[in-house]
């Protein structure tokens, strides 16, 4: 299966009314406003889209609204993170339904399979859908590494297609290449570790903080893609404090706040999550207010 996926892909945020529901019409907006800025693809549901705080209905109807507003100018995929493949599958199928483009596989939340589960896992999902699919390695996150083991395991399956890669180890990348060649397209998907990642290998970044500044995220990617290395250190070296907040477990939180502060969505969050308090949101608007305030020129 041949896709075309590439650049910056944000995982865009899931917008909220005051009451904490789900609103449908400034997330389309939040997407719109993304893709006028140049980004190449849309994930739908990703862990800064807050999937596992919404409920399977709560989750379709966002797919729907997504893949309304974008109307075919780029790629929307979504997240798939559920407890068991049961569910994961279903939900493929319904994504499928609802028009995405491609599903951004996750493992098994809570429980932490052994190789051989995994490798069920992802192959039940892939069964149930004709879609192209990107799987999700965090380790840090959800306590399950996808090994080269288990990506040779999987190669002869055609319509997963694609890995974004989160360890925080740049050496995965060289170590995946090297172990699976070019049988996987390979994405950054730690924003502290992006410019790395899109020098050894990756095609694309699965971006948090494009979310606040879309320009300079497709900036960069630009830059590297011309040749012009100097330009893309430059963004990056502007870029890395607040790219290092993706890599905290408040990242939600953070990202959503710092794309209040340059005024394209709302910090508001679901519980158990809440916005930032104290030092921690003091430190959070000093530091968006800084990178605002000395942003490169492009």
């Amino acid at each position: 299966m041949k896709i075309d996926w590439s650049g910056v892909f944000p995982a865009v945020t899931t917008q909220l009314h005051e009451d904490l529901s789900i609103d449908l019409a400034n997330t389309q907006r939040v997407v719109d406003d993304l893709i006028r800025d140049g980004v190449d693809g849309v994930i739908a549901l990703g862990t800064v889209g807050e999937n596992n705080s919404l409920e399977g209905a709560e989750k379709l109807a966002v797919l729907k609204a997504v893949v309304e507003v974008v109307k075919g100018r780029v790629p929307v995929l979504t997240g798939v993170s559920e407890y068991d493949t049961r569910r994961a599958s279903r939900y493929a199928q319904a994504a499928e339904a609802a028009g995405a483009d491609g599903l951004m596989l996750l493992p098994p939340m809570v429980y932490v399979p052994k190789r051989h589960e995994l490798i069920a896992h992802f192959s039940g999902v892939a069964r149930s859908t004709a879609l192209p699919i990107m799987l999700y390695n965090n380790p840090p996150a959800y306590r399950t590494m996808i090994d080269a083991q288990t990506l040779m395991a999987l190669a002869p399956i055609e319509n997963i297609v694609a890995l974004k890669e989160s360890a925080p180890d740049p050496r995965r990348f060289t170590d995946v290449i090297n172990a699976v060649g070019d049988r996987y397209v390979l994405f950054a998907g730690l924003d502290d570790v992006a410019l790395e990642g899109l020098f050894l290998g990756a095609r694309g970044w699965v971006s948090g903080l494009t979310n606040a500044f879309p320009q300079e995220s497709v900036g960069l990617v630009a830059a590297l893609r011309r040749g012009d290395h100097a330009k893309a250190l430059e963004i990056y070296r502007w870029f890395m404090p607040l790219l290092h907040l993706d890599a905290e477990h408040d990242l939600v939180q953070s990202i959503k706040l710092a794309e209040q502060i340059m005024g394209r969505g709302s910090e508001r969050v679901l519980p158990p999550r809440m916005p930032l308090i104290g030092e921690r949101r003091a430190e959070v608007i000093a530091m968006v207010e800084k990178a605002a305030a000395t942003r490169p020129a492009l």
